[in-house]
């Protein structure tokens, strides 16, 4: 069994910055692709950010492509960056993990999930 925490989220003003940690608890090998998604409420969600540790590559949505690095912390820890935030970046962040990365920001795509953190920006 795969359990993910987050954590790091918290109140910025626009233009701030924040970095969330996901840490996973168990074995988690098997799984190469880390994401990051964000829920906000009557919208759907989206991927925002992946890492394939097999292959290093990154995949990051249009909205946040410059301003939000994913890395890879240690063999149970990832960090999210978040750079330059904006009010709309607010939402709750979730990290996930799945066996490929076949479709990096594509939910469907992930087994393990975590319980969200919360970021807020303010205009």
């Amino acid at each position: 069994q795969v359990r993910l925490v987050e954590s790091g989220g918290g109140s910025v003003q626009t233009g701030g910055s924040l970095r969330l940690s996901c840490k996973a608890h168990g074995n988690i090998r098997n799984f190469d692709c880390l994401g990051w998604f964000r829920q906000t409420p009557g919208k759907e969600d989206e991927g925002v950010a992946a890492r394939s540790d097999d292959t290093g590559r990154e995949f990051y949505a249009t909205s946040v492509e410059g301003r939000f690095t994913i890395s890879r912390r240690s063999a149970n820890m990832v960090w999210l960056q978040l750079d330059n935030l904006r009010p709309e970046d607010t939402a709750v962040y979730y990290c996930a993990i799945a066996t490929i990365c076949g479709t990096p920001l594509n939910r469907a795509s992930y087994t393990y999930w975590g319980q969200g953190t919360q970021v807020t920006v303010s205009s």
